[in-house]
């Protein structure tokens, strides 16, 4: 014992201990149709398993959102963030990429189109303008306290970050660093939290790897992984049902800790209005189509 090194008693506990710490596990809504149904809980019903919808995406988990540009990741950050609002839940959106006008017209328009008043919702979202403050962006420090500000004055449920790779993105060294660090502070400000993050385009469309590596996927509790191809030969086209020259997106739940969730590639669609929409999965699209 005396030779030990300095102890950190406090990190100890028993699984016990650590049940009665464990928040109450329920969906949260993201305001994006059809995406609400790929995550469930399990039950055991007559010794069998059975599936039990949570009916939106588990309460203070932090979900990565990922894909190359133009696969509609604001889009659902946008919707999700109007749509807690509407519940009367307030949010707080860092926008890292474009200041806060430019980001609040965007998400006037996802409210119109989700058919949902601005003014009753204008006052639930509060922004943080890091895309036009450089402290915000480069210290870390400064940003979670503005952040925690924040999330006290306002009483908030919820932080978008949009994007979490714009914060280190002359640093990537630091990626996982800086990324842990606002995971750990969100889990301790119990907050459900969602993270945009950008594909470089070295990575491959596909992967849940985003800038940084896996500096994002490896540490939250969940991977969405969003990707979109060009129709471009016959085949695919007779395959999906898209036609030569139209884009065919697709939406895929890469890994949620917290609870199961559906594990198949599924079509996605945004509107003509800006809304993003999980449809079937692609499987199911395909068979159908060689009968």
């Amino acid at each position: 014992m005396d030779n030990w090194r300095e102890i950190e008693s406090g990190a100890i506990m028993t699984a016990g201990e650590a049940a009665k710490k464990t928040p109450k596990l329920f969906g949260i809504p993201t305001g994006v149709e059809g995406l609400d149904d790929l995550f469930f809980t399990t039950r055991i019903e007559n010794g069998k398993p059975v599936r039990v919808p949570l009916g939106g995406i588990p309460s203070r988990a932090v979900i990565n959102i990922t894909g190359v540009p133009d696969t509609g990741k604001s889009l659902i950050a946008e919707q999700f963030t109007v749509k807690q609002a509407a519940l009367g839940y307030p949010v707080i959106f860092v926008t890292v990429e474009s200041p806060a006008p430019f980001v609040t017209q965007g998400l006037m328009q996802r409210a119109a189109a989700m058919g949902i008043e601005w003014g009753n919702v204008e006052d639930n979202i509060v922004l943080i303008d890091a895309a036009s403050n450089t402290r915000l962006r480069e210290d870390v420090d400064v940003l979670l306290d503005t952040i925690a500000y924040a999330i006290r004055s306002f009483d908030t449920k919820s932080v978008v970050i949009d994007s979490i790779t714009g914060l280190f993105e002359s640093k990537e060294m630091m990626a996982r660093h800086v990324v842990r660090r606002i995971f750990n502070f969100l889990k301790k400000w119990g907050q459900t939290g969602i993270f945009i993050s950008q594909k470089r385009s070295t990575q491959e469309e596909e992967s849940a790897e985003a800038a940084g590596g896996y500096a994002v996927a490896h540490i939250v509790d969940g991977t969405v992984v969003l990707h979109k191809k060009l129709i471009t030969k016959p085949w695919e086209e007779e395959a999906f049902g898209v036609p030569i020259g139209d884009v065919l997106r697709t939406i895929r739940i890469d890994g949620m800790r917290l609870c199961g969730h559906d594990t198949k590639t599924h079509v996605m669609e945004i509107t003509e209005t800006g809304l993003v929409k999980v449809g079937p999965p692609l499987s199911e699209i395909v068979k159908r189509r060689r009968g």
